[in-house]
């Protein structure tokens, strides 16, 4: 069913994180993907590390930029989408390290009618430090280094990075879509579309991937759990300036008592923009 994979993997001034995460994706045992980088109007520092990336991954990737006008995540993922080729998409920050079998356990879970959500373990700020600092590959480590990390407080928990097969139980919260992240969550092309995608109308940090689940529930696409398989390791950042979340919370809170799932300004609105 599923082909071609595009990997949308947002980021904002981070090309070291950023470099972590694409050497991350170039170990993958699936290799029937691409990587679409949504930037957010990053210094060109960021180009440079994509460009260097660009012989090194061994799949196509392209990188699509944005101007900076503060935080825009939905229209970066908007843009993504649009220069996207593959017909599912797994949507990826850019600072969540990607384990060899991300790609292949998210093409597992894919199926009709489901998007899928997954989870990841929390790395401290002075482990998230060396990795960067000193190249740690993170993405290689087995469950028993990281069980140490747990032991010294490094990371907040492993069980995510446990392999269960869950079966029929991973759509128990089919209509379900509190707790859903965009960091990590995947969902077809079709049904992205059908929704009309991000909605860009949410500026700043916060509940715009809520607004896109809640929409997506709506118009009859069910959540399909993929923890205990799609962990990512996800590096220490500073907490986001959260000055819009009370608005971006109305604005969640109106689609969320309303029968809308169409978004208000989503991926109609860059038709005849320049991508």
């Amino acid at each position: 069913m599923v082909e071609l994979i595009s990997i949308i993997v947002t980021t904002y001034n981070r090309e070291d994180a950023l470099a972590a995460v694409l050497r991350s994706l170039s170990r993958q045992t699936d290799k029937r993907f691409e990587v679409v980088v949504a930037d957010d109007g990053s210094r060109p520092a960021t180009a440079h590390s994509v460009e260097t990336w660009m012989s090194r991954l061994h799949v196509p990737l392209r990188h699509v930029w944005q101007e900076d006008r503060g935080f825009r995540a939905a229209e970066a993922r908007n843009r993504a989408i649009r220069a996207s080729a593959g017909g599912y998409c797994i949507f990826l920050d850019g600072d969540c390290i990607a384990r060899p079998d991300f790609v292949a356990a998210h093409r597992g879970l894919a199926e009709a009618g489901y998007f899928v959500t997954g989870n990841r373990v929390l790395l401290s700020r002075p482990l998230s430090e060396r990795v960067l600092a000193d190249g740690l590959e993170a993405e290689s480590w087995g469950f028993n280094h990281l069980l140490a990390q747990w032991w010294r407080g490094d990371v907040n928990r492993v069980a995510p990075l446990v392999g269960l097969p869950l079966g029929p139980l991973r759509k128990l919260g089919g209509r379900r879509w509190l707790g859903a992240r965009s960091c990590n969550v995947a969902g077809f092309r079709a049904d992205l579309e059908r929704v009309d995608g991000f909605d860009a109308a949410f500026t700043g940090w916060g509940r715009e991937d809520s607004d896109l689940f809640v929409r997506l529930i709506r118009s009859g696409v069910r959540r399909k759990d993929g923890r205990f398989a799609t962990g990512v390791l996800h590096l220490w950042h500073p907490d986001s300036e959260r000055t819009q979340l009370p608005d971006n919370q109305a604005k969640l809170d109106l689609v969320v008592h309303s029968d809308r799932w169409r978004a208000v300004q989503g991926l109609s609105a860059l038709d005849g923009m320049s991508t």
